[in-house]
């Protein structure tokens, strides 16, 4: 038996998920697509029931890859399945539309009521009993924040049957909607409070702007508080700590050099294990993900989640849709941008939802080419602020003009159309701490299963290629472009190479190099823009294939030699 979740973005069906699944979750795309479906298990009745969380959709009858998969897995169904349509309490009318569709297709549906809570701080009044029996289906009203009413959902599962009934048209479903809510729904008399009027000024631009511009200040002040508090007092110790001796004494056992010590631990730097430059499967391959990438995801994906159930990601996404689809975008891919300034591989694995390949290409190609992560921007603080905050403001100024410059003429060349951004917009909502904490351990657990084996094999790579000798042999090729294109000495060679690694890392090497103000300048923003860290470039090549992955390359190097020649000419 399969219990399936159906209902509309923004209805809560996540919530029912964790509700009903708890910890038992998977994360997998539905095979050919990139749509991402939640898988867990509950009890029920003895046996171990498959809970599957469909993605959001308002129709099955669009083209969307989301109802196609939808569609898709109703037709999979077998003869004990059921679908739980949850349905938004207080915009009833437009999600019964889904619903309607549901008893078209002969789907055997049991409807969850949610956010009943929300009905009364909206002075909305449902008699459910009477909606029950006009849909001729079980009817629960649930809050899934509070579990209220999903013990009773479960319990109503055995009443659940076919409902078929002849297809509609849209005028006469939706006359049979209407008829239906001028007979279970009134509306009562509500006062206006702090977070409507809050709303509202949240998706006018002239106080919209200011105020996303005041949540972003704040999200990268907490992540990067939290990620350094993180690295600086419970991983960074504890590697170095309690794992480097371990290592240490593996690395005896190894005889401190030779191939497979070189693969395992890493060239030993000064005589000792360097967690960031040793280069080995189980020092820095474990290292960077763990101590220098995780605490930055987990900050952000905690702020993000916090976001998202206060309602404000949509009204981010809806605010900045008109100037994303310049850049071939639409407003929610404002989301991995801003997860991008955190770490680059949260922030490309949140391009999932953008509902095309084009979309996809042009939002991870922004990422990787003009969005510094957070250690990053730590490193170009540090060392190009030296020489004064113009020369920092240089730096984000040229990926700025690059981000919205090569966005456009992306959007230009690529062939397609990005779809029009039709989001639900959700009441401001004060965040349960439980669910927050759920949401956060699974997308870290998910980037941990999705980053941590990529990042292994790139340091794998890495290590032959230095044995096979194609490092040193690149090096003597990009030597030319590096010193006379660029006017950087030749020694920042060898931070370009790093930077395939770790990009905090290459940058943080160019402090010893005695690099001028305009040369500092130069090398951190061609260090940006050139290929992503191993972990990024991994997700890449998972996300956009090898054919796409290619193609970004490609534009990735063009780009850092043209803004690396333009600023020698300039500066």
């Amino acid at each position: 038996m399969k219990i399936l979740l159906a209902g509309n973005p923004n209805v809560g069906k996540s919530v029912v998920f964790s509700r009903l699944t708890g910890a038992k979750v998977i994360t997998s795309n539905y095979p050919g697509t990139t749509v991402a479906l939640a898988k867990g298990y509950m009890q029920y009745q003895g046996e171990t029931v498959e809970v599957i969380d469909l993605p959001g959709t308002y129709s099955l009858r669009g083209s969307g890859i989301d109802e196609q998969v939808a569609m898709e897995m109703f037709a999979g169904m077998g003869d004990d399945d059921v679908v739980v349509d949850v349905i938004d309490a207080t915009n009833l009318e437009r999600n019964l539309n889904l619903t309607f569709q549901l008893f078209e297709q002969n789907i055997p549906v049991i409807i969850a009521l949610n956010m009943w809570d929300e009905t009364k701080h909206q002075g909305i009044s449902i008699d459910v009993a009477k909606l029950e029996k006009l849909l001729d289906v079980p009817v629960v009203s649930t809050s899934a924040i509070s579990g209220k009413g999903i013990l009773q959902l479960i319990n109503r599962i055995p009443e659940v049957r076919n409902k078929y009934i002849a297809p509609l048209s849209t005028h006469e479903r939706w006359g049979r909607i209407g008829d239906i809510i001028s007979q279970v729904q009134v509306l009562g008399y509500k006062h206006h409070t702090f977070l409507e009027r809050l709303d509202e000024l949240s998706l006018k631009p002239l106080t919209g702007i200011p105020i996303a511009i005041g949540v972003i200040w704040i999200i990268f002040k907490v992540v990067r508080f939290i990620g350094e508090g993180l690295i600086n007092y419970v991983f960074d110790p504890a590697f170095q700590e309690l794992y480097r001796p371990a290592m240490a004494k593996l690395s005896v056992l190894l005889g401190e050099s030779g191939i497979i010590h070189n693969i395992i631990i890493g060239k030993l730097i000064e005589g000792s294990i360097d967690f960031e430059q040793s280069f080995g499967l189980l020092t820095t391959g474990l290292y960077v993900p763990f101590a220098m990438v995780l605490p930055y995801v987990v900050a952000f994906y905690l702020m993000l989640g916090l976001l998202e159930d206060f309602g404000y990601l949509p009204r981010l996404s809806i605010l900045s849709d008109n100037f994303m689809h310049k850049l071939g975008l639409h407003g929610q891919a404002i989301i991995p941008m801003i997860l991008g300034f955190g770490c680059a591989v949260p922030g490309m694995l949140a391009t999932r939802p953008l509902k095309t390949k084009r979309e996809r290409f042009i939002a991870i190609t922004l990422i990787a080419i003009a969005i510094p992560c957070a250690s990053q921007s730590a490193m170009i603080f540090n060392l190009v602020g030296r020489y004064g905050t113009q020369y920092v403001a240089i730096v984000y100024g040229t990926l700025a003009v690059l981000w919205i410059f090569f966005g456009y003429i992306l959007n230009k060349i690529m062939k397609g159309l990005s779809p029009e951004l039709l989001m639900e917009i959700p009441p401001y909502r004060l965040p349960s701490a439980s669910m927050i904490l759920k949401k956060l351990r699974m997308r870290v657990t998910f980037f941990v299963r999705e980053a941590i084996p990529y990042m292994l094999l790139g340091i794998l790579l890495i290590n032959f290629l230095y044995a096979m000798g194609v490092i040193a042999y690149l090096g003597e090729i990009i030597a030319p472009v590096v010193t006379e294109l660029m006017g950087l000495p030749q020694e920042v060679v060898t931070a370009l190479l790093m930077g395939f690694l770790r990009k905090d890392i290459a940058i943080g090497v160019l402090g010893p190099m005695g690099l001028t103000a305009e040369q500092m300048t130069i090398a951190a923003t061609v260090l940006t823009i050139y290929f992503p860290c191993i972990a990024a470039f991994a997700i890449m090549f998972k996300e956009l294939g090898l054919k796409s992955m290619l193609k970004s390359t490609a534009i990735m190097i063009s780009l850092a030699i043209i803004v690396g020649t333009l600023m020698n000419l300039i500066m």
